[in-house]
């Protein structure tokens, strides 16, 4: 498997090289280089990204797209991007944008207040299979629904009622029911602005196919058409996306020409493509490769973590049901340990189940620090001292939350097995069988897992945890998902802020899982790759990036 991995991807980098090493488009005029290459992990899944939910999507959509709302360099925080700002009534219903002049889409349209509204119309207008969650899975999570609901599990229209344009350079969003998430999550790709004309001509919405295996249209394929400063120029599913600059950008165009992402998906490829010069930079790189790169003069660029590692309890399974047995495994695990010994340098401990720079952490929740004879004391206290458990973890993945899952899982076993805990090891490969398993059914126990927050709101880690009954977590708490879903609607920032930290202490009381770390996401970049810029909500845009020659 790895060696046939390693042929393929040592043959995109000589195709990557090849882009690089052309004249023409890619030498720069003062004769330096002007072409970034970036190594992609996957093709991604769609050119559109309202039809998108993964990172490799979103890497791509970035350069092309830009939403109304950006976030603050380096920060999960929400900025004025083509929106210049934005005023909240007070009951929180109404959203007023005021607009950046000057800027047209990559077709040449105008962006205005009619194509702002354009686009929310279309979201909320999806029918049929583009209803489903694997297509518009972030409108559905944060609008809660669409004018008209073909989906069981949806309760019909959402949040969202009308949008208008009283000029070029205003638009209002109207709601029909508070959203305060609502400013923060439209700095995600799948929130970008895109050109009315191309969606209408290149029959945007014409997805054919079911929910599970969506034929996507010639638009999604093709023809994706931002305000960002690249422009799409080509996909070659399975071996690179390639992008060139937008002349008419609204902004600094910088030095960066073109950019490609030849499609690497083998880890060990993507370092060796970038040791033989193949390649810029990549993402997601090995603890284990870090000291090794550095040493050898390549730039090692650390995001902020802004995610989450946990340890999973299925409550399903009996013998988790009893919350002294969920308490006697959080004090069993010595989690300084873990990180010391598995995680990347830089790596922090983790308390609770959002990262300590999103507003709602609380520093007073219950932590259960190691004691491994507390553990043998509820255990016992339970009759469970020769408990017998299934741990399942992944197999043939590295996830910025969790870049070894099976040193991560050795070492709990071990701190398991010495307070008495039996461990029976339950390996998957990691798509779709793991997922499938913790998400899809109640088949399994112990589990690791976690999440890479998608913007700066509580509810987007919690709520998407614990907002209500999931298989993932095996248990029915009305009350804690009553507190939960009820702070997400908390117009007043303060009040909500206060109504987070005590649900999330709610749930370190309750402990359906153990929060273990909050690990750095590493990314490798040859010595001449300067300015890159680095955000724990991965917002990289690369016209900031300036390369040597």
């Amino acid at each position: 498997m790895v060696a046939g991995g390693l042929v393929v991807g040592l043959a995109l980098t000589a195709c990557a090289a090849s882009d690089r090493d052309t004249g023409g488009d890619d030498g720069a005029t003062d004769g330096g280089r002007d072409t970034f290459i970036f190594a992609a992990s996957g093709d991604p899944s769609s050119l559109d990204p309202a039809f998108a939910s993964d990172g490799e999507s979103f890497r791509v959509a970035r350069q092309i797209f830009e939403g109304l709302v950006g976030v603050e360099p380096g920060t999960a925080d929400p900025a004025p991007l083509l929106a210049e700002s934005w005023e909240v009534s007070d009951d929180g219903l109404e959203y007023t944008f005021e607009l950046k002049e000057g800027v047209t889409f990559h077709d040449g349209t105008d962006f205005d207040g009619d194509a702002v509204c354009a686009n929310f119309e279309r979201w909320n207008n999806f029918t049929g299979v583009l209803q489903s969650e694997s297509l518009s899975y972030y409108w559905q999570k944060v609008n809660g629904g669409f004018a008209s609901s073909d989906v069981e599990s949806l309760n019909g229209t959402g949040k969202y009622e009308s949008c208008e344009a009283p000029d070029a350079g205003t638009a209002v969003i109207h709601l029909r029911s508070p959203l305060p998430e609502l400013v923060s999550a439209l700095s995600l790709p799948a929130f970008a602005m895109q050109s009315p004309t191309a969606l209408e001509e290149y029959d945007a919405d014409g997805v054919s196919g079911d929910g599970e295996a969506p034929v996507l249209p010639e638009y999604a394929t093709g023809h994706p058409t931002g305000t960002g400063p690249f422009v799409f120029e080509s996909w070659s599913p399975g071996e690179e996306v390639v992008l060139s600059a937008y002349d008419d950008y609204w902004g600094e165009q910088g030095q960066v020409r073109r950019v490609v992402f030849p499609i690497i998906s083998d880890a060990t490829a993507r370092r060796q493509a970038l040791q033989a010069g193949d390649i810029d930079g990549y993402d997601l790189v090995g603890p284990a490769d870090v000291v090794a790169l550095e040493e050898a003069g390549f730039q090692i660029v650390n995001r902020e973590p802004f995610n989450v590692l946990y340890l999973g309890m299925n409550q399903a399974n009996p013998d988790l049901a009893d919350v002294r047995v969920r308490q006697a495994i959080a004090h069993a695990i010595n989690k300084e340990a873990l990180v010391a010994q598995t995680l990347p340098e830089g790596t922090e401990v983790a308390t609770n189940f959002v990262p300590p720079s999103v507003a709602g952490w609380n520093a007073d929740v219950a932590t259960y620090e190691y004691d491994p004879d507390k553990a043998r004391s509820l255990l016992a206290e339970a009759g469970k001292s020769a408990l017998t458990i299934d741990f399942n973890y992944p197999t043939n993945v590295s996830r910025p939350y969790m870049p070894t899952p099976e040193q991560v899982f050795t070492a709990i076993e071990a701190d398991l097995e010495a307070v008495g805990i039996t461990v029976n090891a339950v390996p998957d490969p990691w798509n779709p069988e793991y997922l499938d398993r913790i998400q899809g059914g109640a088949d399994h126990g112990l589990h690791l897992l976690g999440w890479t927050g998608d913007y700066n709101d509580t509810y987007n880690f919690i709520g998407v945890f614990f907002g209500g009954t999931s298989n993932e977590w095996g248990f029915d708490n009305p009350e804690l998902f009553t507190a939960i879903n009820d702070a997400r609607y908390v117009a007043d920032l303060d009040a909500q802020t206060e109504a987070y930290e005590a649900a999330n202490a709610a749930i370190l009381d309750f402990l359906p899982g153990v929060p273990l770390a909050h690990p750095v996401p590493s990314l490798a970049f040859k010595a001449d790759v300067q300015g890159y810029p680095a955000s724990p909500v991965q917002d990289e845009v690369y016209n900031v990036i300036t390369l040597g020659d």
